[in-house]
């Protein structure tokens, strides 16, 4: 993955004679698990370079080696010397890179250690600080702003602010909440975390949703902060009405996504990331914001629990995996062709042309990864297909472009083209896997139908085996070792859970 394999521009493509609609060309990072290596941070910073980008929001949780609070650094945490080199290595490149902090939501990663716990908004949802814990809060986040701001050079920090559902949660921010409404309560804590970053001589970048679904006390933030509307696909103004704030005086950025809910280890809703690059990249262009930032999200940032007594955290893992994003340079690729040009992107004649600039493929060949990546995403929920009569029915729709994408023979970057191909046949172990399941959980169920179910089960756990070492190999040196182990053991866990389930009723 390096710049010199990487196409600056394509046939046939339109450029935007307004090539400064934005000024920010970014993409963040999002570091909370699958942490890439220090190697894989660089050639990723170079493929940034190659595309066009100019801005890299990392979002470092424990995986940043904090100084006076060395305790939420977790085991996948990179040294300081780590951390200064790549970002001199970025700036070298002409790529800032920009902190992402949380400062209110999304906390996981601090409240779970005793020393921080005082400051939770609730002793079993740990996701979020109680915002009337202000002096406390001030000087834990002044302490986090200060070593960050020792080793970035950006203009801004990024605070956060999203996704804080347990505002008015505790009985005091009840109270407050009584009082004072949502909005106040909120923008209350956010005032203070913004001031401390523009007291840094710094601009504070926040997440739009909460604010825009509780506007009324909007007008108290400082006027410096920026907004990131995050839009993944839905309709414009998802979240509130972005014109009020702009109308107060507040820029905005936007954020669409690679990889959000519900993509998985098993499904990637690629129809929607393209959908969303061709709708909300023109939107934000015609509504002048200044900046867009490309997300990737390894996980939606839910976690499950093992607690100990009086709800301390012994271990937390995350309810939701994606695929590594090792797996979705089309979609970077997408997503810089799509700031360069004021032609809202098709995504049907991009893959085409990907395909074979990319991989050398025929437009035969190009039809069937165009094939793969519009082919209709469905979950299973509650055992059940979301539309599909039921597994088997799933599973016969996906084959044939599972198989006909795994009979491509690419004559270059053959490495990227496996992704696609592990991908797929992830899928099918998944549903294979889901189909005993269905069948473990229906009315008809008898214990004598338990060998033969274990016999599948074998069989499946062995093709596990071969798809893990395919993962391993594939995204070795993006990940480390030790979070690769960890990852395909998770994906194989609901696997063994059944089969050791079922052997005991043999």
């Amino acid at each position: 993955m390096t710049a010199a394999h990487i196409p600056l521009s394509f046939a046939g493509e339109s450029v935007n004679s307004k090539e400064e609609d934005f000024k920010i060309k970014g993409f963040h990072l999002d570091l909370r698990i699958q942490v890439m290596t220090p190697d894989a941070l660089k050639a990723f910073a170079e493929e940034m370079v190659g595309f066009g980008l100019n801005t890299l929001i990392v979002e470092w949780e424990g995986t940043y080696p904090f100084a006076k609070h060395a305790t939420i650094s977790n085991e996948y945490s990179y040294s300081r010397e780590e951390v200064v080199e790549f970002i001199e290595f970025c700036e070298a490149l002409g790529i800032k890179v920009v902190p992402l902090q949380q400062s209110l939501g999304h906390v996981e990663y601090i409240l779970r250690n005793p020393r921080y716990s005082h400051l939770k908004e609730d002793r079993k949802d740990i996701s979020q600080i109680c915002p009337l814990k202000t002096e406390e809060s001030k000087e834990l986040f002044t302490e986090l702003f200060r070593d960050l701001i020792e080793t970035h050079n950006s203009d801004f920090i990024h605070i956060g602010g999203d996704e804080t559902y347990l505002l008015g949660h505790c009985e005091l921010c009840r109270q407050r909440v009584s009082e004072v409404g949502k909005s106040k309560l909120f923008v209350d804590h956010m005032k203070m975390i913004t001031n401390i970053v523009i007291e840094m001589g710094k601009t504070p970048l926040m997440w739009a949703d909460i604010i825009l679904k509780y506007p009324e006390a909007a007008a108290e933030l400082p006027s410096e902060t920026i907004f990131i509307d995050w839009n993944y696909g839905w309709k414009i103004n998802h979240f509130g009405d972005i014109p009020n704030l702009q109308k107060l005086g507040y820029s905005f950025w936007g954020a669409p996504s690679i990889r959000s809910h519900p993509d998985n280890w098993y499904v990637t809703d690629w129809p929607t990331h393209f959908k969303n690059q061709r709708e909300f990249i023109p939107h934000a262009r015609e509504n002048n914001y200044t900046g867009m930032v490309m997300t990737s999200w390894s996980t939606t940032g839910l976690y499950g629990f093992t607690w100990d007594v009086g709800y301390d955290v012994v271990d937390m893992t995350q309810i939701r995996n994606t695929y590594p994003m090792s797996g979705f340079r089309i979609l970077i690729a997408s997503y810089a062709e799509s700031l360069k040009n004021s032609k809202p992107i098709d995504a049907k004649e991009f893959i085409l042309r990907y395909g074979h600039e990319r991989f050398g493929l025929s437009e035969n060949e190009s039809l069937k990864l165009w094939a793969f990546l519009s082919f209709p995403p469905e979950l299973i929920v509650n055992g059940k297909p979301e539309k599909s009569k039921n597994i088997e029915e799933m599973k016969e729709n996906f084959r044939k472009v599972r198989e006909e994408l795994v009979q491509v023979s690419t004559k270059n970057n053959d490495h990227e083209f496996a992704h696609f191909k592990l991908m797929a046949d992830l899928r099918m172990h998944y549903l294979d896997f889901k189909e005993i399941e269905a069948i473990y959980n229906s009315e008809t169920f008898l214990q004598s139908m338990t060998p033969e179910l274990v016999s599948q089960l074998e069989q499946i756990l062995e093709d596990a085996k071969v798809l893990s070492e395919r993962f391993t190999q594939l995204n070795k040196g993006f990940l480390y070792d030790s979070e690769l182990e960890d990852q395909n053991k998770l994906r194989t866990q609901q696997i063994l859970v059944l089969h050791n389930r079922l052997s005991k009723l043999k």
